[in-house]
């Protein structure tokens, strides 16, 4: 029988990067309200402590980390005040991303650098950062944002798709690293969602809009709140025995042919 304990965060602390807007701050809503404490990490100070002062509404605790997650000093430091201030850590989210959109033979080698540390890297350092206190804690949680563009190409998204599709291979080897310490690793694969982020998408390409409604099967674009549920699943006991997956959070983008 399946309860609503399965479900339940309390006790629980979640590192979620790039978590004070979007799709992150979309998770950090829902893990807040299935219990969890939340450490909001980001660059933007303004947006980290008002996403945190929003979590603590829901009646949980909530920090927020200043932090840029390409750097391994900084890192290791955002685990050591996670763990100082809310002392454990059993969930991280490696949402942290951006885009920069040009044709492979338009990007340069900066642009090209710029995503793939912060899409791809970042999760790297910030899972290896947190796996002693996960293992040392009898197991843990980690949920890798990747994409449609793990799956599929693109013309204007060659540092993106790639850093995307790695997220994917890196989540199945953490999860097979891991196992035996019962840390579990999955993947996130968003379809097109209405943020900050896609927002400029849709001024920078033509018929973006129409394109999206015209393929997915829910005739919308996904919107923050939907990745709520699959955060708290993929956090929760409910998800024990499920890892190195890549599930597609999409309206049904991905099955269409």
């Amino acid at each position: 029988m399946i309860t609503s304990e399965r479900f339940d965060l309390t006790g629980k602390v979640a590192i979620v990067t790039g978590g004070n807007g979007g799709i992150g701050l979309g998770m950090a809503r829902g893990l807040a309200e299935a219990g969890a404490d939340i450490a909001v990490v980001g660059r933007n100070e303004t947006k980290c402590l008002a996403a945190a002062n929003e979590l603590k509404t829901r009646g949980v605790k909530a920090i927020s980390i200043v932090a840029d997650v390409t750097d391994k000093p900084a890192v290791t430091e955002m685990t050591r005040q996670t763990l100082r201030e809310l002392g454990r850590i059993d969930i991280l989210v490696n949402n942290a991303g951006i885009n920069i959109r040009k044709p492979p033979h338009a990007l340069d080698i900066d642009e090209w650098d710029s995503v793939i540390r912060t899409n791809l890297t970042s999760a790297f350092l910030c899972s290896q950062s947190v796996y002693p206190t996960m293992k040392a804690m009898g197991g843990g949680k980690i949920i890798n944002i990747g994409s449609m563009m793990s799956i599929f190409g693109a013309s204007f998204t060659p540092a993106y798709a790639a850093s995307k599709g790695g997220i994917v291979q890196f989540t199945r080897s953490c999860a097979c690293a891991w196992a035996a310490d019962n840390i579990q690793a999955n993947a996130v694969l968003p379809g097109w969602i209405d943020t900050d982020l896609t927002k400029r998408a849709r001024e920078q390409i033509d018929g973006l809009h129409e394109r999206v409604l015209a393929r997915t099967p829910a005739a919308r674009w996904g919107a923050s709140s939907d990745f709520a549920g699959i955060a708290v699943f993929l956090a929760s006991r409910a998800s024990d025995f499920v890892t190195g997956t890549a599930i597609p959070v999409d309206g049904g983008f991905s099955i269409m042919g």
